[in-house]
This record gives structure tokens, C-alpha cells and sequence, in this order.
């Protein structure tokens, strides 16, 4: 009886079962197998790729680099015909200087505007001072008259003369008054013409700007990718050219949320190069995301449908590479990796 219920045949099917019972408590860590070493294969070395394109438009006359050349910060990668924008600074110059002498100029008018305010002042003074003249000179005519000497021709004249003095100095002060008018005049435009200065002072550096963005440098040391630019290629405001890559690496590693429990900042990472030969570096963890990948999709999901089916979301895991490792200086962005963390293990403070 024995013989027949443990039969060969029935050992390998219970061996069967329960080796496929095995692997799926494996594959769900599930008791025996539970384990605080979680892995992910969706992870990737990330970096800053720099697209560089111009601000400007015109030929492209040089391109001193070449495909995936290391570069240094500051380095001429690409430079476009500046003979227009030369031009236009040299405009822009003349512009100005033309403003500062208007400018000048109102200064020196304000001068002459003032030295005609003084000598109308002399004038209303003289005016005054011939006005009390003639008004002294009337008087004796009217004493003489009262008194019988006076000569009726010498009176009527010293009347003319008193209502002549009277409007020369009321031409005097419409003069004078004249001349302050055009003070406060030349005052109030000059508002305008600091205004123009200051304009065309702005169209002088806007000008130097756009001579200077002929000139397309690195902005850090790294290596350019591909060169999409091209001698003799007419290139505008926004024109993709080419990318540089620094050297700064880390990894992005997007864990299911049901495997961030005892994840922590700080915590020793271990991850696996597929470029390399799997070899391996260490790294730690630096930050999470604040939000799941699902939720910076460009289409995002929507859950509220009668067939729901629950998926484990992922989120982003930043892991900083450890730079006391000959390998990191091999890492490139885009770079496939194997990330093992042991949410078991104390974070390291750093």
C-alpha cells in the first residue's frame, strides 16, 4: 500500500508542487523568503545633459569641435558670422554719442538761458532806474507849472518821457520773463533727452550682448555629444546645435511601492553596471520623489472605470554615486543598472 502511494511517479509530482510552490513565495517574498534586500532593474544612470542652441540668428563660420570631444568650461564650441552684429554695436555707439551731445548741448543752452536771464535782470534794472529819471524830470515840469515858469512844450515832453520809461520797463520785465521761460523749458526737455541717453545706452549693451552670443562657449567641463551643427549652416534663436555632458552622475532608480517600506535617506546602495561587466559600485540613497511616475505622465491614468485592476505604482529613488571609486569616471547618463538596497541597514551620514 505504502508502495503505491509513495510510487516514483507521485514523489515527482509532489516534488513538482512544491517546488512551484516554492518559487512563488520566492517570487512574492513571502515566509521563508522574506528577505530586507530589495532589487530593481528599472534604473538608470542619469546626468545634466546641456542642449546648447543660439540666440541668434546667422551662418555658422567655425565649429572648432568634434563628436563626444571633452571640453573645458568656456570653451568656443561653435561661432556664427558676427559682421552684422558688429555693425549694429557700431550703430549703436554713434546712436548714443549722438544723445550725449544733445544731452551736452542742453547743459550749455541752460548756461546761455541763464546768462539771458541776468541780462534781461540789467535790462529791467536799467529800465527802472531811466523810469525815476523821467518821473523826477516830470515833477520839476509840474513844479515849474504850478509856479508860472514852466514852458507847456517842456511839460508834454517830460510826460512822453515818463510814459516811454514806464513801458521800457515793462518791456524789461516780459523780456526777463521770456528768458525764465525758456530756462524751464530746456530744464524740462532735458527729462527727455536723459531718457534718449539712457535708451541708447541700453541698445549699446543689447548690441554687445548679440555680438557676444555669436560666440557659443561650454558652460561646464564635460564631453559634447553628437554635433548636429554643421560650416556654413544657417542657424536661428532656438536651433538645437549640440549637447554637453559633465561628468556629475547619479542614479534614478524606480522602486514599486510596495517595496519602499524601510527605505531611508542615507542608507548604502549597491549597484550593478550592465556596461561594465556588472561590476559594482556603491552609492546611497539621497532623495525620493514627491509623487509616483504615474503622476508626471504626459497622459495620466485614470482610475475611476468599473474594470480597476490595482497596479503597484513606482516611484523615483535618487541614488548618489560614492566618488572614491575608480569605475564612477566610466558612468554615462542613460546607462542601464541593477539596484540592491538593504532597508535594513543604518543610514550613513555624510
Amino acid at each position: 500500500m505504502l508502495k503505491r502511494i509513495f510510487s516514483p511517479a507521485t514523489l515527482i509530482v509532489l516534488l513538482v508542487g512544491l517546488t512551484g510552490i516554492g518559487l512563488v513565495l520566492y517570487a512574492w517574498r513571502l515566509p521563508p523568503f522574506t528577505s530586507t534586500l530589495e532589487m530593481t532593474d528599472n534604473a538608470y544612470v542619469r546626468g545634466y545633459v546641456t542642449v546648447l542652441s543660439p540666440q541668434v540668428s546667422g551662418y555658422v563660420v567655425e565649429v572648432p569641435i568634434k563628436d563626444y570631444q571633452r571640453v573645458t568650461e568656456g570653451q568656443l564650441l561653435v561661432k556664427i558670422d558676427d559682421r552684422t552684429y558688429v555693425q549694429k554695436l557700431a550703430q549703436a555707439n554713434s546712436t548714443l554719442e549722438s544723445q550725449k551731445a544733445a544731452l551736452a548741448n542742453s547743459h550749455q543752452q541752460e548756461v546761455s538761458a541763464n546768462a539771458n536771464i541776468g541780462a534781461s535782470q540789467a535790462t529791467v534794472d536799467s529800465a527802472q532806474a531811466a523810469l525815476k529819471q523821467a518821473q523826477l524830470a516830470a515833477e520839476r515840469q509840474q513844479n515849474l507849472s504850478r509856479s508860472g515858469a514852466g514852458v507847456l512844450s517842456a511839460q508834454e515832453q517830460s510826460a512822453a518821457e515818463l510814459e516811454k520809461a514806464r513801458a521800457a520797463v515793462a518791456q524789461a520785465q516780459a523780456q526777463l520773463e521770456v528768458s525764465r521761460q525758456q530756462l524751464t523749458t530746456i530744464v524740462v526737455n532735458r527729462g527727455s533727452l536723459e531718457a534718449a541717453v539712457t535708451g541708447a545706452e541700453a541698445a549699446v549693451e543689447l548690441a554687445k550682448i548679440d555680438l557676444a552670443n555669436t560666440e557659443i562657449h561650454a558652460p561646464r567641463d564635460g564631453r559634447v555629444g553628437e554635433v548636429g551643427v554643421r560650416l556654413g549652416q544657417y542657424v536661428t534663436a532656438g536651433t538645437q546645435l549640440l549637447a554637453v555632458v559633465p561628468s556629475e552622475v547619479w542614479v534614478i532608480a524606480n522602486y514599486k511601492e510596495t517595496q519602499l517600506a524601510g527605505m531611508q535617506v542615507g542608507q548604502p546602495v549597491a549597484i550593478s553596471v550592465d556596461a561594465l561587466g556588472h561590476r559594482q559600485l556603491r552609492g546611497r540613497i539621497e532623495r525620493f520623489a514627491p509623487a509616483t511616475a504615474s503622476e508626471f505622465a504626459v497622459i495620466r491614468s485614470d482610475n475611476a472605470t468599473g474594470n480597476f485592476v490595482k497596479i503597484a505604482q513606482r516611484v523615483g529613488v535618487r541614488i548618489s554615486i560614492d566618488a572614491d571609486q575608480e569605475s564612477a569616471k566610466d558612468l554615462d547618463p542613460g546607462m542601464s543598472v541593477v539596484v540592491r538596497v538593504d532597508t535594513s541597514a543604518a543610514p550613513e551620514n555624510r
